[in-house]
């Protein structure tokens, strides 16, 4: 029999990870998290991840530095992080995107590393 398990999160409730993203709705191969109202701030160090993300900008500005490229991240845009790929984030204006990651990222201590 498939899996009927039906998941609903409140982002009013949803725990946050720590650099403040909001963990929403996660399954077995695939997780969501907000990023609300990020402040501008200056690219950290680029960081590498053993999960692809893809993610769509609601509101806000910033930049996407992905080996050695740069992305203007703009309301209504989409990208993707391929998974190993070194990259960091310049947020320009106060930046609410959604991420979805594959597989889950704050499983098992893969957004440490």
């Amino acid at each position: 029999m498939a899996d009927t398990t039906i998941t609903k999160v409140d982002s009013r409730h949803s725990p946050k990870g720590p650099e403040g993203e909001k963990y929403l709705a996660s399954g077995t191969h695939l997780s969501m998290r907000l990023w609300e109202n990020e402040s501008p701030a200056e690219a950290k160090e680029p960081v590498t991840r053993s999960y692809e993300t893809v993610g769509y900008v609601i509101q806000g500005r910033a930049e996407l530095h992905l080996e050695g490229q740069m992305v203007l991240l703009e309301p209504g845009n989409s990208w993707v992080v391929p998974r190993g790929a070194s990259h960091t984030y310049k947020i320009l204006e106060a930046f609410t995107a959604v991420e979805a990651t594959a597989p889950p990222a704050q499983v098992h201590g893969r957004d440490d590393k």
